[in-house]
């Protein structure tokens, strides 16, 4: 039986292009859902400047004070809102929020994308977000809160890897790549 929405988890460290995925998901119809919005919308609702120190603590307080799973929480109204069929959750930084996605959404999917720390740092430092680091001392500190909530084992439990070290429109592809393979199997 096929599901009536799939629902696919994406993972990736802070600059290694979670948004070349996005993107095309939504050329191919995706809605999108963005765990990092709800950390900064929960950021701002508490007064605080986006920083990159200022986000990273709402982060850790809302799962320390509401549960490691709490942004998923947090992101399922969002989703089951969605009036297509297909959606992209951008974002996953724990276990937790993996088996939370499972448990309302039999079709999840996890997918990571994965670039090196310099490739990431310089992306990072030239998209100049708010919460984006301004020297490599912040990067390494926020790599590491990341990967102190689980990051890493949700990377390495995805079932595909897009590796993001080439030009764009490679990467682009291979993105595409992915979310028609998950997609045929979606549809089994």
């Amino acid at each position: 039986m096929v599901d009536k929405k799939l629902v696919i988890g994406l993972a990736g460290m802070p600059g290694s292009g979670k948004s070349i995925v996005v993107n095309v998901a939504k050329e191919n119809g995706y809605s999108v859902v963005v765990m990092g919005d709800v950390v900064r919308e929960e950021t701002a609702k508490r007064g605080l400047e986006l920083t990159p120190h200022n986000v990273g603590k709402v982060m850790l307080d809302l799962r320390e004070k509401e549960g490691a799973e709490v942004i998923a929480k947090r992101c399922i109204p969002k989703i089951d809102a969605s009036t297509r069929g297909k959606v992209i959750i951008d974002g996953l930084r724990s276990l937790h929020e993996v088996d939370e996605f499972k448990k309302y959404f039999p079709s999840f999917r996890l997918l990571a994308i994965h670039s090196s720390p310099e490739t990431r740092f310089r992306r990072l430092y030239n998209r100049r977000r708010s919460d984006d680091p301004d020297g490599w001392t912040v990067f390494h500190e926020r790599d590491m809160r990341e990967l102190c909530v689980g990051l890493g084992n949700v990377i390495a439990m995805a079932e595909s890897i897009v590796v993001n070290e080439e030009a764009y429109d490679i990467v682009k592809e291979r993105a595409r790549n992915v979310l028609l393979e998950v997609e045929k199997k979606w549809k089994t």
